[in-house]
């Protein structure tokens, strides 16, 4: 008897980190990442979207 099997399906949360933005900013607006050498800075609006900037 041929048995059908249904694929797992996978969230984002299970493939890539998730982050609350407010923890990288440590509450606060404003937070620098680190990529090869390169600085950047991660800001949330007054709106609440987030910029990212080098």
């Amino acid at each position: 008897m041929n048995q059908i099997v249904t694929p797992k399906m996978t969230t984002a949360t299970e493939v890539f980190p998730t982050y609350h933005a407010e923890d990288l900013t440590k509450s606060g607006t404003q937070a620098r990442i680190l990529l090869n050498g390169q600085v950047y800075s991660l800001r949330i609006t007054r709106a609440g979207k987030l910029i990212l900037t080098k």
